[in-house]
């Protein structure tokens, strides 16, 4: 019996395999397959390559000690080796899924897992910060590949009925792969060089690839023309906007740092200029003017905006308010991730039976409270009190991240699914490096215990996020009664 998935074409009422492409709500395209048609391998591999993908980014924080010791670098010159991946990375998502539009999401997830392999074995190799600095930004594109499409792939296995599962899944894979990176890294550490974090992507990869090959469809592309001069615009835009801002807001304020920040608010101007009118822009700006679709950005990037607000400064609090080790700070923040495991395959049916407006409403909700329990945690709660808390936050961040996501995917024609995942990605790296700038911001002006001021910050935005989600309900009930 062969398991390989036949070619899905987008020729309307010609497609084969997974069903052929029919209008949905709204005259939106969707695929017209049903349950049987989600084949029980072929999610094997999008979830694999998504956990390889976080556990590439995220193992090489816990080696940056050892790493600059062997290297005789500074530890702030270490830290470039995670600004690396995630620079590039955010640079390119948005010109690697207008090509997967082309080239389809399958294989340019295949490209991905080859260069996130190319990249590892020159990390590996590396005797200079400069060449692993290199050899991480070859990572960076390789994990763009991958989150530029993760969505579309689930997109494309599953059918509409069952969508929210296949997007809770996906967000399961993120949510896992950022809880395993801090134990797979202490493993590898525990035995071998930091080298081998990098050769441990080798044999995961090449698993991961041939599953990939055996059992994705390959969905037919779009012949699409590469707009270069959008890509050069949409480098310099992320580029000088994140490198220029971060620069800012640790207190460089030069020449260099404005510059940056100036080239790239002036490339995102033309960027978006330059998009208006095109069929399929590099920028997504149509999709943005589907208002179901911009709300779930909005939300998105709120969310995970206060995502960071918790993530980055709860360590200096565990450590600096609440007098806990580093490794007990470890143990301590993992109820996060595990809370949104937890809560995936709950998630995941709900997704297909209730409404984001609804449901990722009550997650943000439960995330803002989740924080406010956090920053009223009496200074002598034992270590269950704490963690309990966290959890009840994670729990709430599973509740809101895969049924947002299905709504943006939904409200998107089915030949943009490559720029509605690549967007989505957008959306959580920009929620994420703003947060990470502002707590960084807050580290160094605010006196008063700015750690505390963090989780002040987390809760407001969450529930902002709620707000914004939660307006999508007063939509539909208009719609509704238009239609009566």
């Amino acid at each position: 019996m062969s398991f390989r998935l036949r070619t899905v074409t987008n020729s309307a009422g010609k497609g084969r395999g997974m069903g052929s492409m029919q209008q949905g709500r709204h005259g939106i395209p969707s695929m017209g397959g049903t349950e049987s048609a989600v084949h029980r391998f072929a999610i094997i591999p999008v979830i694999l390559a998504v956990v390889l993908s976080v556990l590439d980014y995220a193992v090489a924080n816990i080696a940056l000690p050892t790493i600059s010791r062997e290297l005789h670098v500074s530890a702030a010159g270490s830290v470039w080796v995670v600004n690396a991946y995630q620079l590039v990375n955010a640079m390119l998502l948005l010109p690697l899924a207008a090509w997967s539009e082309r080239v389809g999401p399958a294989r340019l997830c295949t490209i991905g897992l080859v260069v996130i392999m190319i990249g590892s074995l020159i990390c590996a190799n590396a005797q200079s910060l400069g060449v692993l600095v290199l050899a991480r930004a070859v990572q960076g594109a390789g994990g763009a590949c991958i989150m530029a499409v993760n969505t579309a792939l689930v997109r494309l296995v599953y059918p509409p009925s069952r969508l929210g599962r296949g997007l809770a899944l996906n967000a399961l894979a993120i949510a896992g792969g950022v809880a395993l990176s801090p134990s797979v890294a202490a493993l590898i550490l525990g035995v071998a060089s930091w080298r081998w974090l990098f050769l441990f992507n080798l044999p995961v990869g090449i698993v991961t690839l041939a599953l990939v090959v055996g059992f994705l469809p390959r969905a037919g592309g779009q012949p699409r023309r590469l707009d270069w001069g959008s890509i050069v615009l949409n480098i310099l835009a992320f580029g000088g906007i994140l490198v220029g801002c971060d620069m800012l807001v640790h207190g460089n304020v030069d020449a260099l740092s404005l510059g940056l920040a100036g080239t790239g608010l002036a490339a995102l101007t033309g960027l978006v200029r330059r998009q208006h009118g095109r069929a399929a822009p590099l920028l997504p700006v149509d999709l943005l003017a589907i208002t179901a679709f911009r709300t779930g950005f909005i939300t998105c990037f709120l969310g995970y905006m206060a995502a960071n607000f918790y993530m980055i400064s709860i360590p200096f609090a565990l450590t600096g308010v609440f007098h806990r080790s580093a490794v007990e700070t470890g143990l301590l923040i993992t109820p996060w991730p595990v809370g949104m495991i937890v809560a995936g395959p709950f998630v995941g049916r709900m997704a297909d039976r209730y409404p984001a407006g609804i449901l990722s409403s009550a997650g943000l909700f439960i995330v803002g409270l989740g924080y406010l329990l956090v920053r009223l945690t009496p200074l002598d709660a034992g270590n269950f009190d704490i963690m309990w808390r966290f959890a009840f936050a994670g729990i709430g961040f599973g509740l809101f991240v895969a049924p947002n996501n299905k709504s943006m995917v939904a409200a998107s024609p089915l030949h943009r699914s490559g720029s509605a995942s690549g967007m989505i990605s957008v959306a959580r790296i920009l929620g994420q490096t703003t947060g990470g700038m502002l707590v960084a911001l807050i580290l160094t002006d605010v006196a008063h215990e700015p750690t505390l001021r963090c989780m002040e910050c987390g809760v407001a935005t969450a529930w902002l996020g709620a707000l914004v989600s939660v307006s999508r309900l007063r939509g539909q009930n208009a719609a509704r009664v238009r239609g009566s």
